[in-house]
């Protein structure tokens, strides 16, 4: 991740194929990041997205601008950092669930919409979810209650299953999810 404005971004390098010669396509910041001002210390970007099937050689078009629907279609997939803040930020009397609401609603249309409000946090999308610890410990939550105590480097595979996302820690939490959209029995 690199700085960009005082706040950490995913830089991006993308490849592509110009007069039948790999080249760069992009190099820099990833454009579709957004830091939360209802949940600080909150990052989501979506950092790349495929059809289904993934055509290649990809084009140079951006496959993820922002407010790109999170949740993708079977076959489609979804490359996502999000930086998660301990959950005392959550817990603190300033925090203001309707605002985190609307603006995680308007920045990860599709995903937010999934967000249980008698459950906070927990969800079910219909993908297979490859998801790496890059930086912190994190808790994956099963809706029985049983956790996962996750740390850097650590990855889970999400099924399409019921869950949530928890730092009880004290410092930032970062991760990388890989979305594959996928058709429900």
């Amino acid at each position: 991740m690199s700085e960009t404005s005082g706040s950490r971004v995913p830089r991006r390098v993308v490849t592509a194929l110009r007069d039948g010669k790999s080249v760069f396509a992009s190099d820099g910041p990833s454009p579709n990041v957004h830091h939360y001002a209802s949940v600080p210390g909150m990052t989501t970007s979506v950092v790349y997205a495929t059809a289904a099937p993934p055509r290649l050689p990809q084009d140079e078009a951006e496959t993820a601008p922002p407010r790109l629907h999170v949740p993708p279609a079977p076959g489609e997939t979804r490359l996502m950092i999000v930086t998660f803040p301990p959950d005392t930020v959550m817990a603190s009397p300033e925090f203001d669930p309707v605002a985190a609401d609307a603006e995680q609603r308007e920045f990860i249309p599709g995903l937010a919409e999934r967000f249980e409000p008698d459950a906070p946090g927990m969800h079910r999308t219909d993908t297979v979810d490859y998801d790496l610890v890059l930086d912190g410990e994190i808790w994956l939550e099963l809706d029985d209650g049983a956790t996962a105590h996750l740390r850097q480097g650590d990855i889970a595979v999400q099924c399409g299953t019921r869950h949530a996302w928890r730092n009880k820690g004290d410092r930032a939490a970062t991760m990388c999810f890989v979305l594959i959209g996928g058709a429900p029995r």
